[in-house]
């Protein structure tokens, strides 16, 4: 393989698997970054490009948990050089001429670039992205440390620190998988009272480890009662898209709490009126964020001791690591 080709892997047909390309390295443009990837995470949004969906036009590099050097800079770049330590997330830039780019509202950018889908991502040896897509990775976090928090660690981390909660309150998290055992580390270190609720005891004591302070089996009733038992939560962030829980979980709030949806399913959420209007509670989404918010939550996650759990497999693997990125404990890292 020449130096004027990279390895890489692609959705080439909706539905089918993903394939193994030998494509030529990008060239930056004006604005644009080109980064050599060190460390991509593997994400259940790529189903997004595996099944052609958003308007996705194939085919197209996936992967959008991006951790790498910065190898070279377009014309009129000016925040970035050679050999900057540069992540990659799901927000793949703003026009900043919208009104919602106007009002500061980026993550929110009318254009909605979104990293392999608007334009290819981070299952390759290098990849382009606009360079306010890009975020400043610390020191003290290692590539496949900083890949996972590019997605599942600013979501969880943004969704968390504007859900209204305050020091010492009581926050729970829904589902100890890729997102949640990173929510419990971020709640514990945000100095909330947290609570882990997952099926089944298996992770009840991991979750202690990573921070959590009480722990409820939803396989033992309702959830959102045994919440309730607890006080009540100012807010619940759910990292798992079932709506039939998470309607549940309404009733284990505290009156002015809000239940912060992550993870999306299928179906509406169910949700009786009457603990809204009574309790003044909320049910909200949350995207996750712009390239500055990235750099707040690895900022946060190297000062605090905040880390993903990872396993790391050849980038030739991605195919069979996407259909298995369940079992993995608790984020599969594809390393170029």
């Amino acid at each position: 393989m020449s130096q004027s080709t990279m390895r890489a892997v692609q959705a080439v047909e909706a539905g089918k698997p993903f394939e193994a390309a030998e494509l030529p390295v990008p060239e930056p443009g004006p604005g644009q970054v080109r980064v050599r990837v060190r460390a991509c995470g593997v994400c259940g949004g790529e189903n997004i490009v595996r099944h052609g969906l958003l308007g996705v036009r194939l085919p197209r590099v996936p992967g959008h948990e991006i951790a790498g050097e910065v190898d070279a800079v377009g014309p009129g770049v000016t925040t970035w050089q050679v050999g900057d330590r540069a992540g990659i997330g799901w927000h793949g830039g703003s026009c900043h001429v919208c009104d919602p780019c106007r009002r500061g509202d980026f993550a929110n950018c009318a254009e909605g670039r979104v990293v392999a889908v608007t334009f290819d991502g981070g299952y390759a040896e290098y990849t382009v992205a606009p360079q306010d897509a890009l975020a400043r990775i610390p020191d003290a976090l290692s590539f496949e440390e900083a890949g996972p928090l590019m997605c599942a660690g600013i979501t969880t981390f943004n969704a968390l620190r504007h859900s209204g909660a305050g020091p010492g309150d009581t926050v729970a998290v829904q589902g100890i998988g890729g997102l949640g055992h990173l929510a419990v580390q971020f709640a514990d270190k945000m100095g909330f009272r947290t609570v882990a609720i997952n099926r089944g005891r298996t992770k009840e004591d991991l979750s202690r480890r990573l921070g959590a302070d009480e722990y409820i089996d939803s396989e033992e009733g309702s959830a959102g009662e045994a919440l309730a038992k607890l006080g009540g939560a100012a807010a619940v962030l759910s990292t798992v898209g079932h709506s039939p829980s998470q309607a549940d979980l309404v009733q284990g709030l505290a009156p002015n709490g809000r239940l912060v949806v992550i993870a999306t399913g299928q179906e509406p959420i169910p949700v009786n009126p009457e603990l809204l209007v009574f309790g003044r509670r909320a049910v909200a989404g949350w995207y996750s964020g712009h390239a500055k918010d990235s750099e707040e939550a690895m900022a946060f996650a190297a000062l605090k001791g905040v880390r993903p759990m990872v396993e790391t497999h050849p980038l030739d693997q991605a195919e069979t690591v996407f259909q298995t990125m369940n079992r993995a404990k608790y984020r599969a890292v594809l390393v170029p």
